[in-house]
């Protein structure tokens, strides 16, 4: 499947000119249309009307990198990244290119955001879910597909180099054995957790 096929991008896209029965079809959270026949906002239907800050109409799926890494005697470290838009640490991810599967945007931005490469084989990809993405509105909203990665790096310098790169202000390895470390792990940059990985952050790490 082609996830793009969910997504109608452009300031000039008139969102009462697409096919959203087929998009609903092909959604990988499934929503409804409301009484304009617009795409409803599946978890918040009582946002704003409109796209709020995204720049499609209805579903858009990204991918997102979880890379977690075990040390020696530290435990558990998850690599993030400071958005370049103010909205907090994130998992590396971004939007899917035209033909890439989640896995292969995931690979990709991890790169291009931190500098890591890792292979694809060592990720394991997970469910598309829905994130209550604070730009979303109630004709727009995020869905990602997580793709983990579990390592261990032996001793705590053992940990990849890293650096934030492309829309990353900066990127850094945290302590994390539970959600609460990694957030007292934030505080060192005066930091917190993008809104839309926090359920996500939690599931995993708690």
């Amino acid at each position: 499947m082609s996830y793009n096929l969910t997504v109608a991008r452009g300031v000039d896209v008139d969102p009462r000119t697409l096919d959203w029965r087929l998009r609903q079809e092909r959604a990988l959270v499934p929503f409804d249309l409301d009484a304009a026949g617009l795409p409803l906002n599946p978890i918040a239907p009582d946002l704003p009307s409109g796209r709020g800050q995204l720049r499609h109409w209805g579903e858009a799926v990204a991918a997102d990198a979880v890379v977690i890494a075990t040390t020696v005697p530290s435990g558990r470290h998850v690599l993030l990244v400071e958005r370049g838009d103010g909205h907090g640490w994130a998992v590396p991810g971004g939007m899917l290119d035209d033909g890439e599967t989640p896995l292969q945007a995931a690979v990709r931005e991890l790169e291009e955001e931190t500098g890591l490469r890792l292979s694809s084989e060592g990720f394991r990809t997970g469910p598309g879910r829905y994130v209550p993405d604070p730009r979303a509105a109630r004709h727009a909203w995020m869905v990602t597909v997580p793709n983990v990665c579990i390592m261990f790096a032996g001793d705590d310098g053992d940990l990849p180099e890293v650096e934030g790169r492309d829309d990353a202000r900066r990127a850094a390895w945290l302590r994390a054995n539970d959600y609460a470390q990694l957030c007292d792990s934030l505080q060192a940059y005066d930091g917190h957790v993008f809104a839309a990985h926090i359920d996500l952050l939690r599931d995993l790490l708690d």
